[in-house]
């Protein structure tokens, strides 16, 4: 049992690394809730009792003192199911974002969706007089799934029972059933997934003008220099010395280590043999 518990947790630790940034946004979000089941799990009324230190609260008296709810929320959810069907969509629309974009710009747009999707959820339930305290991923989920509709609408997606559609038909569908459940139920969650939806929107609207949103968060002290331009001017003379005979040889354990790795890149980490990812996990400590 203890094998293969070890087993087990080798496996997450290479998925974790190898994973890729969609794969360990999800791994935090699942963490999250696996935290949020032990401590805020109220078993007695079979609900999630979440601390105004975690949970986005309306209240400017309480989410203008605690500030770090305004991304904290976005890790957090309130069920099961609720943790499942956000976690589908944002795996289905990472997949298709990453197509295009970096992983900066993924990891940029989710947070900076979450604020601004948060602080919309404060500012609308201020002016319609009412309190609540929010939480989930739908949000920022809604801003990487509709930044890929803005960029690709015409894209094909396969999807079972229904064949290929386009990418901008399933997008207008959750939006739909967004806007008609708005005054519903959880309408404070609607406002988030619709300001989400407009910052994702705007976001690839802005990049395709040249200015990336997502380096708001990376360093500002961190100024890359500029290589000033340099003609280069070629000489079309024979060159007589002859070619180096020096040849650099990757060793062997590189060699395998990149045969592995393009392996997981082709078919994905679960194709690896035990002892592939044993030498893998050996290799990456």
């Amino acid at each position: 049992m203890i094998v293969y518990m070890n087993s087990i947790l080798d496996d997450l630790k290479m998925q974790y690394k190898f994973g890729g940034v969609a794969f360990r946004l999800i791994f935090w979000n699942v963490l999250c809730f696996l935290v949020s089941l032990l401590f805020f799990y109220q078993f007695q009324m079979g609900v999630f009792n979440f601390p105004s230190w975690i949970a986005l609260s309306s209240d400017p008296n309480i989410f203008i003192t605690r500030p770090w709810t305004l991304i904290s929320y976005a890790f957090f959810h309130q069920g099961f199911g609720h943790l499942f069907f956000n976690m589908m969509i944002l795996h289905f629309s990472s997949m298709l974002f990453l197509t295009f974009f970096n992983s900066k710009q993924f990891i940029g747009l989710y947070l900076l969706s979450a604020f601004f999707s948060g602080i919309t959820f404060a500012v609308g339930y201020y002016f319609l007089h009412l309190s609540s305290a929010m939480v989930g991923a739908s949000a920022a989920i809604m801003a990487i799934l509709v930044a890929t509709t803005t960029y690709s609408p015409l894209m094909n997606v396969r999807l079972l029972f229904f064949g290929n559609v386009k990418l901008w038909h399933i997008t207008a569908v959750i939006l739909v059933l967004d806007f008609m459940q708005f005054k519903i139920e959880n309408t404070g969650g609607h406002i988030a997934h619709i300001a989400g939806a407009f910052f994702g929107f705007i976001f690839i609207k802005l990049l395709q003008n040249g200015i990336d949103l997502s380096r708001i968060l990376s360093n500002p002290f961190n100024k890359s220099r500029r290589v000033p331009f340099k003609k280069v001017y070629k000489n079309h003379t024979k060159s007589t010395l002859k070619p180096s005979s020096r040849i650099v040889v990757k060793d062997k354990s590189q060699q395998q280590i990149d045969e592995i790795l393009d392996k997981i890149s082709q078919s994905g980490y679960d194709c690896l043999t035990q002892e592939e990812k044993e030498f893998l996990f050996k290799a990456g400590k």
